[in-house]
């Protein structure tokens, strides 16, 4: 008995010696993603590339086509020759109005520009929008009023603008690649001043209720007055 029960024995310990080598983890497979986690940087099936959309997969061009009709926005920059500095260079994004892709760094290049962060549900955004419309209109040539729609609902935010009468360029940046660059706060709405050289001058985490906010503003960081 005492013998068959040391068989017994010796065999159970010789599996569990067996299981553990089977399940340590070799030196070799430091580092491998496990299979459906990916590594930074892969896309997954039906996505193309590792970034994450900055628009809704409802809005399409054909869905978008009649709004962005409706809302009539002015052209995003043209982008200027020669190569991007500063916190923007290399962020491309869609152009709102027209759905072309725009180097956000290349297009402003050369020229200051107040980059202005909203969202369609943002209620001082809304207050705010207009008198950067009638900034603009009062500088034109001067300086790149840009709009950056931080949310992912395109659609809603192309019927805001139309609501307001803002036709300002713009872009869709749902995942807020605009704001991290530039290391702007999680509020809204937010004004980026950008100097002609593509540095941040001055971000602003507050709405603007007059256009003579706007010029104080722009005049004091950018050195530029209406």
């Amino acid at each position: 008995m005492n013998g068959s029960a040391a068989r017994w024995s010796l065999a159970a310990l010789l599996v569990v010696v067996a299981l553990v080598f089977a399940i340590w983890p070799r030196g070799d497979d430091a580092g491998q993603p496990t299979a459906g986690q990916g590594t930074a940087g892969q896309g997954t099936a039906g996505q193309g590339t590792g970034v994450q959309q900055d628009r809704r997969d409802a809005d399409t061009a054909e869905a978008l086509a009649p709004l962005r009709e409706r809302a009539s926005l002015d052209a995003c920059p043209t982008p200027a020759a020669g190569t991007a500095s500063g916190p923007l260079a290399g962020i491309v994004l869609e152009c709102i109005g027209d759905g072309s892709e725009v180097d956000l760094g290349q297009a402003l290049g050369g020229k200051p520009a107040l980059i202005n962060l909203w969202a369609y549900w943002c209620g001082p955004c809304a207050e705010e929008l207009p008198h950067l419309q009638e900034y603009a209109d009062s500088v034109a040539g001067e300086i790149n009023v840009v709009t950056v729609h931080q949310d992912r609902n395109e659609a809603n935010g192309l019927t805001k603008l139309a609501d307001y009468g803002v036709r300002l360029p713009g872009v869709q940046d749902g995942t807020a690649r605009i704001a991290a660059a530039v290391g702007a706060p999680s509020v809204l709405p937010v004004s980026v001043l950008i100097d002609a050289d593509g540095n941040v001058a001055k971000v602003l985490p507050q709405p603007f209720r007059s256009v003579d906010e706007i010029d104080d503003a722009v005049r004091a960081e950018l050195g530029i007055a209406r």
